[in-house]
């Protein structure tokens, strides 16, 4: 691979890429670690094992290259923008492939374009191992087709460019993390409780006789339905849930979470539930929104 590319950060993500793409020495590889005589000696040999070429400061990573990728640790995934903003050539594209915020993005933004670079926001959309360059890509930002075209140059082949706002890309997989992560913590939850009961075995055939697969609209939209019309009967539900799982001792956060939303939902008190989903959320977001206003 001929491209040149500046790789800030040899984590798991940054030399599972340039492992899998052959990158070597078409890559210029700095990681702060490098920078710790504790650390420096094995990423030293991290380096040399991918065949990278190994940069002992951040300016060393940027010289010459127009295509950078942040993959850093999520606290650091600003300052290393603002690190690379000081440095980094006018007319250089900034992917910066780390699961933070959009706010956050959009700071680090102004910091690269201040400089006169572009920045692009890249959503990484499941673990980078074994999926490696077939991991799927969302790209936004006004420059997202020409890093795109940068990416599937480096061997990424599943790309997709979602809008030309920084941050739109990070929006989509922040907030369907509140579902795939929040399912891993209810089931946690609910696991660790059952098997503290002894009651394990019967709760999982419990879910398994009850689980009807569907589409998520649908199943999102049948959700909202049971909450609008029946919340507050749940809620003291829940609320009895979350007795049961303090006295187990096993932990009910995510169980109090739900009592609350169950319970803001039902004091809606809809007379007639609209049908779709978009009109629900439109209803429940009304009312919300009116709710802020009378409490400011």
């Amino acid at each position: 691979m001929e491209q040149e590319v500046g790789l800030i950060g040899f984590g798991e993500a940054g030399s599972t890429f340039a492992l899998a793409g052959d990158w070597a020495a078409a890559a210029h590889v700095y990681d702060i670690k490098t920078e710790s005589v504790a650390t420096r000696e094995a990423m030293l040999a991290a380096y040399a094992q991918a065949g990278v070429l190994p940069a002992h400061f951040i300016e060393d990573a940027l010289d010459g290259v127009n295509l950078i990728l942040s993959l850093v640790t999520a606290d650091q995934a600003l300052v290393v923008a603002e690190a690379a903003a000081a440095l980094i050539a006018p007319g250089a594209i900034f992917c910066d492939l780390n699961s933070v915020a959009p706010q956050t993005k959009q700071a680090a933004a102004q910091a690269i374009e201040a400089a006169g670079a572009h920045y692009v926001d890249v959503a990484v959309m499941a673990p980078v191992d074994p999926a490696r360059l077939n991991v799927p890509l969302l790209l936004s930002g006004d420059k997202a087709p020409m890093a795109e075209a940068g990416l599937q140059a480096l061997g990424f082949a599943r790309t997709r460019v979602v809008g030309a706002d920084v941050g739109r890309a990070s929006s989509i997989k922040m907030i369907r993390s509140v579902m795939v992560k929040g399912i891993e913590a209810l089931t946690a939850e609910c696991v660790l409780a059952a098997d503290a009961a002894d009651v394990l075995d019967e709760v999982l055939a419990s879910l398994d006789a009850s689980e009807k697969a569907r589409p998520w609209d649908a199943r999102a939209d049948y959700n909202l339905d049971r909450m609008l019309v029946h919340g507050l009967r749940r809620a003291a539900e829940m609320e009895e849930v979350v007795k049961t799982l303090d006295g187990l001792g096993t932990g009910a956060a995510m169980t109090r979470g739900t009592v609350e939303r169950q319970r803001a939902i039902g004091a809606l008190r809809a007379s007639t539930v609209p049908e779709g989903l978009g009109a629900k959320i439109g209803m429940i977001s009304a009312s919300a929104s009116v709710a802020r206003e009378a409490a400011e």
